[in-house]
């Protein structure tokens, strides 16, 4: 039975081993260096993606033999082997890996079928049904900087809903209480959402959750990720000068008279936000993003050759 379950548990660990030495280096990338969220983002982005696809197992067999210092790594080769021989343990231990996956996964699926229930109401919003209103000027026919808008149910905030084909969802009554500057810049953040799919890239990293909720580093990606989706979003409305606009829609937002249009999480990182929002527009493609996107994908090579490296024939039979 080692010869063919050794390999597989050998390289799971090699792989968690690489993927978190590279969630390690984006958090002090992002977290050190100075630059723009979006570019944060998306290297949480990849190290998410780097725990849940293991990058260095399509290479493997072609790359290995092409490092010179290619070799298994003493001590994670015993783990596998001795795993494999003992049965019960090897049994054990996928029965906890195993009960945990299926737990998480039936909390994401709830939460899931939750959204699904909680429809927008009266579906689209059209240029007739907002009326002489602040709407009519940023949601013609329910669309909004090319984003389908739509009604949601009461007590729900501005979000955007959907997966593959997302949309604005706006509370009913959101129109009497921003001024006009202050809808189009929260419209200016939810679409940034929509347009990069941001549910979808979400989700992924929920997938991955599932599967490897017994990691710590996976959560704090989670974490990272959630914190430069929000800051990141916060970029356009600055570069078109609605930063002081969002500032005061997210105080009516919040504001206890009108708590039932604040989405529960809408005010996390609120002082971080309030911050960036008052400051100058960012530069857009500063030589600071442009080293710290090298330097993370210099990691990341890094890590996927170490990978390589350290799992040489490892899907092969051992004798």
């Amino acid at each position: 039975m080692h010869e063919h379950v050794a390999p597989a548990v050998y390289y799971f660990e090699v792989h968690l081993l690489y993927a978190s030495l590279l969630c390690l280096a984006a958090w002090a990338l992002t977290a050190l260096w100075k630059g723009a969220a979006t570019a944060k983002y998306w290297i949480w982005v990849a190290t998410s993606l780097n725990f849940l696809v293991p990058l260095g197992g399509f290479f493997n067999d072609f790359g290995a033999s092409r490092i010179p210092w290619a070799t298994q790594l003493a001590g994670l080769d015993a783990v596998g082997i001795g795993i494999s021989r003992n049965l019960p343990l090897g049994a054990l231990l996928s029965a906890l890996w195993v009960a945990g996956a299926l737990l998480m996964g039936a909390r994401l699926l709830m939460r899931l079928a939750q959204g699904r229930r909680a429809r927008p109401a009266g579906g689209r919003r059209s240029g007739a049904d907002c009326g002489r209103n602040a709407l009519t000027h940023r949601v013609a026919l329910g669309i909004a900087h090319g984003v389908p808008v739509r009604l949601c149910a009461s007590g729900e905030g501005p979000s955007v809903d959907g997966v593959l084909r997302p949309h604005i969802s706006l509370p009913p009554g959101i129109e009497r209480l921003l001024s006009e500057r202050e809808l189009d810049a929260v419209l200016l953040h939810e679409v940034t959402h929509a347009r990069r799919r941001d549910n979808l890239i979400g989700l992924v990293h929920e997938v991955a959750q599932c599967l490897l909720w017994f990691h710590p580093l996976v959560w704090l990606a989670g974490s990272r990720l959630a914190v430069f989706r929000e800051l990141s979003c916060d970029d356009p409305v600055i570069a078109g000068a609605r930063g002081a606009d969002l500032v005061t829609a997210m105080a009516k937002l919040a504001d206890p008279g009108y708590s039932r249009l604040l989405r529960p999480g809408a005010a996390t990182f609120f002082s971080q936000r309030l911050a960036r929002l008052r400051s100058a527009p960012p530069r857009a493609g500063g030589a600071a993003d442009l080293v710290l996107l090298l330097v993370y994908a210099a990691a990341l090579v890094a890590c996927v050759l170490g990978t390589i490296a350290h799992t040489p024939g490892c899907f092969k039979v051992w004798i």
